[in-house]
């Protein structure tokens, strides 16, 4: 079920608000819990069982790790074993067995393993989970459903962000709902839905109709490679949005996710400002176990190749998100040892070298194959023998023009200022967010089926 759904919006929603609320307290937790699952099993009835399972492994190891602590390492090492099993099995068994194929020449047939929605956030959290309880930083969850609510809670669910039980293991216990929370929760989560419906849903058509052109240009490539990158990020940040709302509602404070990550002067900049809850996870649970910076120069860089191989490995299984992930390692690596003392001399200079290698990297993360990576960004460079532009570049550039526009300004703190200067009054602003509904929910009726871009990692 997507969050930018009819059936979400007018049914499923409601109806969870209207039982929760009149829930007794010591039920809410099992009624998130149950609805979460109806949720999930929307789209993925099949591959409830699976998260059941994993839940459940996570549970039982948190509490042998607490109960017989003695060998608490052995209770952990079982624990992400068999986790990560899960998720090497469901997302990557095909990818390793076709690259073992290719490599020795066999012929072994691909197992065709249906990928569960939101495995990788899921995952990430339970195993975040099991290494707390290791270190001694949470207490094992005792009540299976609590510890079942937090993996499962539908909000986060799907595309994160990848909330920690640590951040929330008190409002699991004891949480307040007041109606100023659920104000905040409401005008987050309509703004979050906007920025899917209206901006990235729009951008994302621009780019399928890149795709599907026969009158490509130098120029089109570029409009192309422009409109992912803001695609990607109004399509993600949009979900984060709603999935922070809803979080307030159900009186939970989830990490913010994005930070307006566009007006960075430099990639580790960026980094620290982009999908945080997953960067923040790589930060505590692989690069600083590993010894982080704390080590040698070249293992330095060693720690960081792993971190940013993993962190595009996780985004998918294909050598291009693999790729992504070392592109960035290179450029980080790059910037600690040379430029960074020379980026932070030039706002206008370190902006500018900044999004031109970003927007060469998501084109990477777009691609079908490497070879279409290397195709597509040698177009953008003239390179095979295409025009500067076309007619049906500029067709298209005048059509977009105020999306671009718009999700350009909305990319940066610009309307947040603008908002907090206005100081709306309080008819105004729900008035604002009633049109922006409305207006949303009239896409919905007359659009088509518009996916979540991170549903499929």
């Amino acid at each position: 079920m997507l969050f930018s759904s009819i059936p979400f919006l007018f049914y499923f929603l409601p109806c969870v608000l209207l039982l929760y609320f009149v829930t007794p307290k010591k039920l809410k937790n099992l009624t998130l819990l149950i609805s979460s699952l109806v949720f999930y099993a929307w789209g993925e009835p099949r591959l409830v069982l699976l998260m059941l399972i994993t839940v459940s492994v996570g549970y039982v190891f948190g509490i042998l790790t607490e109960f017989v602590p003695k060998v608490k390492k052995l209770w952990l090492i079982l624990a992400v074993c068999i986790e990560l099993g899960f998720l090497v099995y469901f997302k990557y068994v095909d990818f390793f067995i076709y690259n073992f194929n290719a490599v020795t020449g066999l012929s072994i047939p691909l197992l065709q393993v249906a990928l569960p929605i939101g495995i990788s956030f899921y995952t990430f959290q339970i195993l975040s989970y099991n290494v707390d309880v290791y270190r001694g930083d949470v207490p094992a969850q005792r009540n299976p459903i609590n510890l079942a609510a937090y993996i499962a809670l539908f909000p986060q669910l799907i595309a994160g962000p990848i909330v920690r039980y640590s951040h929330i293991e008190k409002e699991l216990q004891h949480r307040t709902h007041s109606f100023e929370k659920c104000a905040e929760g409401v005008r987050r989560f309509v703004l979050g839905l906007s920025k899917k419906i209206l901006i990235a849903n729009v951008l994302g058509e621009l780019c399928d109709t890149f795709k599907a052109s026969d009158d490509k240009s130098v120029a089109f490539y570029w409009i192309y490679a422009i409109a992912f990158c803001l695609h990607v990020y109004f399509d993600f940040s949009g979900y984060s949005d709603m999935a922070i709302g809803l979080g307030k509602i159900f009186g939970f404070t989830f990490m913010e996710n994005f930070n307006y990550p566009f007006i960075s002067k430099s990639a580790t900049e960026f980094w620290r400002r982009w999908h945080i809850s997953l960067g923040s996870w790589f930060r505590d649970y692989v690069y600083i176990p590993m010894g982080g910076s704390r080590v040698g120069k070249f293992r330095m860089f060693f720690n960081i190749f792993v971190v940013w191989m993993l962190t595009g490995f996780w985004h998918g299984a294909a050598w291009n998100f693999i790729i992504w992930g070392l592109y960035f390692a290179v450029l980080l690596i790059i910037e600690k040892m040379f430029i960074l003392k020379y980026l932070n001399k030039s706002k206008v200079l370190s902006h500018i070298y900044l999004l031109f290698f970003v927007i060469i990297s998501f084109v990477i993360f777009n691609a079908a194959s490497m070879g279409e990576a290397f195709s597509y960004i040698g177009s953008m460079f003239g390179f095979g023998d295409i025009p500067l532009s076309s007619a049906e570049t500029l067709y298209y550039l005048r059509s977009y023009i105020v999306v671009f526009a718009v999700a350009i300004i909305g990319a940066t703190p610009v309307p947040k200022i603008l908002a907090n200067k206005a100081k709306f009054t309080k008819y105004v602003e729900p008035l604002v967010l009633l049109v922006l509904l409305a207006v949303c929910t009239a896409y919905l009726v007359d659009g088509s089926f518009n996916p979540f871009l991170y549903f499929r990692f």
